[in-house]
């Protein structure tokens, strides 16, 4: 269970990632999920988060009707649309209020209304309800490894099958990339993402009760680098 000291850092966290994607960040965010002309290095992102997608799609089941999937940070909603698409019922929420309307105005109106329920708030929020799946691509990077463990604990409280996340491998590269960003004005700087060590990583979820550790697979693209992990519950 999580404790009062980080229950208060997740809750900081989450108003300065709302406050960031609301506010300097929203415009770059519109434009990199988007068909828009990018610079270099914004191509090499976008490049990589497609790949991401790709992946937490392919670990789903390719059949959803019936199914409930929480889109855990849904972002401008890309993710929720393909899941729909399939026949997922769709929770997509984010704190970024911003973004979520961008990801409402932006989805076809082919899916029809109620497919996709659009949310502001927290993913952790109990009023958002049960899931067979829940995915959270690049929502947890910003997160400290005890608050990553405790979120996904959080959320295997109200899901029966599997959650799908990524998280910020901790490699030479990444670490080298982020002491540089670090040299801006930070006005200029996103919140941080916190890389985490695999293997402990992998070790502490697999003592999850009622869930085991399955596939993992890293992405990375210039400027992207993040690894998904795959947590299924157990029979």
């Amino acid at each position: 269970m999580a404790s009062k000291t980080s229950d208060a850092r997740y809750d900081r966290q989450r108003e300065k990632l709302a406050a960031y994607f609301d506010g300097t960040a929203q415009k770059a965010w519109i434009d990199l999920t988007s068909d828009v002309e990018v610079g270099r290095i914004r191509a090499t992102v976008r490049a990589g988060r497609e790949r991401m997608r790709g992946v937490l799609l392919d670990w789903l089941p390719a059949d959803m009707w019936r199914t409930r999937l929480l889109d855990a940070g849904c972002g401008t909603g890309a993710l929720s649309v393909d899941a729909a698409c399939r026949g997922a019922e769709v929770v997509a929420t984010d704190v970024a209020g911003g973004l979520v309307a961008i990801a409402e105005r932006r989805a076809p109106g082919f899916l029809g209304h109620g497919r996709i329920d659009w949310r502001v708030g927290d993913m952790l929020d109990p009023d958002l309800g049960r899931f067979h799946h829940v995915v959270a691509m690049d929502s947890l990077i910003h997160y400290a490894e005890d608050d990553l463990v405790a979120t996904l604990a959080a959320l295997g409280e109200r899901c029966s099958g599997s959650i799908l996340f990524t998280f910020a491998p901790h490699t030479r590269l990444l670490g080298a990339m982020h002491r540089v960003g670090k040299l801006f004005p930070r006005g200029q700087r996103s919140p941080a993402i916190v890389p985490i060590a695999e293997s402990r990583l992998r070790r502490r979820l697999a003592a999850l009760p009622g869930w085991r550790v399955g596939r993992s697979e890293r992405v990375a693209s210039g400027f992207y680098t993040s690894q998904a992990m795959e947590l299924v519950r157990r029979p």
